[in-house]
């Protein structure tokens, strides 16, 4: 997929989801648990930092010697971790709705804008695993759609 093309599909999802979002009552963004005993507060606080440590890779990937080594935030419960200890469940349901809009504008921002010479830059995502840059764009709005699926499940709880 092209990156434009996904940069419109995400950006189409962005705008409309915002509006849900802030709408939502107080009980069912804080109180409905997904498999993951995660809120919808968590699961879009999981998405802000999804969407702010891919913005940095894919800067890294553009200008470091690959293979590019990063923290790893997603596996062996860190990404808990994050969530936890930046307590999304008690932020600001507002400020978080619009850090989650505006990360996941600029990140479409960012691959609008990604050299297509440094595609196939890879990072270590695990021991022995390696992602170029394209598949990591590439693969964002799948990893995208599979939090909106979590939270329209918690909705039609």
């Amino acid at each position: 997929m092209a990156f434009q093309t996904i940069a419109e599909e995400l950006k189409e999802l962005v705008v409309s989801w915002a509006k849900k979002l802030e709408n939502l009552p107080s009980p069912t963004i804080s109180d409905r648990r997904n498999s993951q005993d995660r809120s919808i507060r968590q699961i879009v606080g999981h998405m802000v930092d999804s969407a702010s440590n891919n913005t940095h890779r894919i800067v890294h990937l553009q200008y470091r010697e690959s293979p590019v080594e990063f923290p790893n935030y997603a596996t062996y419960g860190n990404n808990d971790r994050w969530i936890a200890i930046q307590n999304y469940q008690e932020e600001d349901w507002n400020v978080l709705v619009n850090h989650w809009k505006f990360a996941h504008l600029h990140f479409i921002h960012v691959i609008r804008n990604v050299n297509t010479e440094k595609l196939g830059q890879q990072w270590i995502a695990d021991t022995n695993q390696f992602v170029s840059l394209k598949e990591m764009v590439e693969d964002f709005p799948r990893h995208f759609k599979l939090h909106i699926t979590e939270i329209e499940e918690l909705l039609n709880q």
